[in-house]
């Protein structure tokens, strides 16, 4: 196969499952350890290549509620935030959809709103400044049961910032059943907030049939086990419901034995709107460019390929319909000007 790598690198880009703490690159997550001592995390980025080796998702989960607990201030959202938008203009991603957890921070004693003018001043500045649009979907930790649900949707709703499109659902899903979550993704439904649970991603089918019938799921985190159903995959594809695949995080945390046992192959022939993703891109040792050469060798895709799956990206996404068309045209473009070379 041609090198894919180079036209990848230049291929504009959207993003809809990629997680805001998940996102803090080794330089950041030192630097925030350095701050703060009486954390566990290494404060040598070479150190954390192996804090960030996990043997389940369990232990996923463990290692990142430490870095969470490393944001403790405005700041360090707003550094944060400001920095993971660096990265993502580094690899040409346009417009971002970051998941949030805000009571994760306001549990831990950041004054909520507060956080909410951090995450929005770094907003700002990351579009001025870096060319990249940021928008937010808060999730509900669901570890943390409905305590957390109800915190969570109280700052979307009541206190909603200018960039907070949708409302989802993360955390662990063994013990964690989606319909209890019910009522408070219909209130933020009633808001006017999208709904993108996580499903499926290390339970079987059914948890994708519930959030599809309990939480009115518009698209679905992960969704890996879908192919284990065949009448959901239909489903899916009837209703263009797309998945956020993240492969190399599937393999990360035990979800998918091996990369060439990903079922994106069956999601793909069966007719599923997929979208390619990073999740926790540094915690895995990948990044969004990464994802895309995977996706490029399970699916057997040329350039052609790679840009329509990066416009899948874009039209899964909550992106008006304006910035909807510029993207796709910019994806045009570039691959049209590639394949003239």
């Amino acid at each position: 196969m041609t090198d894919l790598h180079p036209f990848i690198a230049g291929l504009p880009k959207a993003e809809l499952h990629v997680h805001h703490v998940g996102s803090a690159s080794p330089r950041i997550v030192s630097e925030l350890a350095a701050r703060h001592p009486d954390s566990k995390v290494p404060t040598d980025p070479e150190a954390l290549a192996d804090y960030f080796t996990f043997t389940d998702f369990a232990h996923f989960i463990e290692v990142y509620l430490s870095v969470v607990d490393l944001i403790r201030t405005p700041e360090d959202v707003r550094l944060l935030t400001f920095e993971v938008a660096r990265d993502m203009a580094r690899q040409n991603i346009r417009y971002a959809e970051l998941t949030i957890t805000p009571w994760s921070s306001t549990r831990r004693g950041i004054d909520e709103r507060a956080f909410m003018e951090a995450i929005e001043d770094a907003r700002k500045a990351a579009e001025a400044e870096l060319g990249v649009i940021l928008r937010w979907c808060f999730d509900i930790p669901g570890e943390a049961g409905l305590e957390a649900a109800e915190e969570t949707t109280r700052l979307a709703v009541d206190l909603r910032p200018e960039g907070l499109i949708s409302f989802g659902l993360g955390g662990p899903e063994i013990g964690v059943p989606r319909p209890q979550f019910k009522p408070y993704f219909d209130r933020a439904i009633a808001a006017g907030l999208r709904s993108v649970p996580h499903a499926g991603e290390t339970t079987g089918p059914q948890t994708i049939w519930d959030a599809l019938n309990e939480l009115r799921a518009e698209r679905i985190g992960h969704g890996t086990s879908a192919p284990q159903d065949p009448a959901l995959l239909a489903h899916l594809a009837e209703r263009r419901i797309p998945l956020e695949v993240c492969p190399t995080s599937n393999i990360a945390t035990r979800a998918v034995a091996d990369l060439d046992r990903h079922p994106i192959r069956e999601m793909v022939a069966a007719g599923v709107l997929v979208t390619i993703n990073s999740d926790d891109p540094p915690m895995f040792g990948t990044d969004l460019n990464s994802e895309y050469g995977v996706a490029a060798r399970l699916l057997d895709l040329d350039e052609r390929g790679l840009a329509d799956l990066a416009k899948n990206a874009v039209e899964a996404s909550f992106l008006d319909p304006a910035g909807k068309a510029r993207i796709s045209a910019e994806i045009d473009t570039y691959t049209a000007a590639w394949q003239a070379r």
